[in-house]
């Protein structure tokens, strides 16, 4: 799947299901959250069962070099599956949360929330990546963080470039705000959403933004467009695309929600 924006005006992002991604920024080639594991169930012991419903849009060999992951964090299969994984051995740099930087080894590099990170561009200057804060769950991110785990978002920035927040995994509108104060406004927002749920967690409540929340993070941004991942290929999302423009349509940002069309 690619999102298509008006020609001349966005880098395009392609949408592989998931909350996995792929766009170039400044030169650069970035994937959000690498999840390309077939369909099936995801036992993990003491944990809830979370099954696949549906493959991704593309595999990894058909995607070409990248050059950074920016992974919201490395404990849930629907956010970094085995073949993910896999994956990350051959790219250059993963940014993570401390704690999956420290699991993963290798190329990861663990970001504190507010860390930037500079990346050198081809043929000169610099991408800053922020990781900024988000919160799997409802409540305060310490209690939410004791069930849930540690997740982060990123912001990118440059000379010359868009303004690009990647959510990641994230519930808190406060945690919105906190970043539009200080990088709003935001071009393309890619906002995970999908309202996942699980009865044994925090008694069925979203633990990623619905789609009313997505729409209403979007215009805290003002961002100037929004891609939706993390609404699709998984039994535990509750909302998927259809939810989400009727949300944006009724908060009057329809023009705002990027469509998703078959990859050619």
């Amino acid at each position: 799947m690619s999102v298509t924006s008006p020609a001349g005006t966005q880098f395009p992002v392609r949408v592989l299901g998931s909350a996995t991604a792929v766009f170039e920024y400044g030169g650069l080639r970035f994937m959000t959250d690498p999840a390309f594991d077939g369909p099936g169930d995801y036992l993990r012991p003491g944990r809830p069962v979370l099954t696949k419903t549906a493959p991704s849009a593309a595999t990894p060999a058909e995607l070409g070099p990248i050059d950074v992951v920016l992974l919201s964090h490395d404990e849930h299969p629907d956010n970094l599956d085995d073949s993910g994984r896999a994956l990350l051995a051959d790219i250059p740099l993963t940014l993570t949360t401390p704690g999956g930087g420290r699991r993963l080894g290798g190329g990861a590099k663990g970001l504190a929330s507010w860390e930037p990170v500079e990346l050198e561009r081809p043929g000169g200057g610099t991408v800053t990546v922020t990781a900024v804060p988000a919160i799997h769950g409802p409540g305060a991110r310490a209690d939410v963080e004791a069930v849930s785990g540690e997740v982060t978002g990123f912001v990118l920035t440059g000379d010359g470039l868009p303004t690009v927040y990647v959510s990641g995994d994230n519930a808190s509108l406060d945690a919105v705000r906190e970043i539009a104060a200080r990088h709003a406004p935001v071009d393309t927002a890619v906002l995970f959403a999908g309202a996942p749920r699980l009865p044994v967690l925090f008694d069925g409540a979203p633990l990623v933004l619905d789609s009313a929340q997505a729409a209403e993070a979007a215009a805290i941004l003002g961002a100037r467009r929004v891609v939706a991942v993390h609404c699709d290929s998984w039994a535990h999302f509750t909302e998927d695309r259809e939810d989400l423009v009727a949300a944006f349509t009724a908060a009057g940002l329809a023009d705002r929600l990027q469509p998703v069309t078959p990859a050619p």
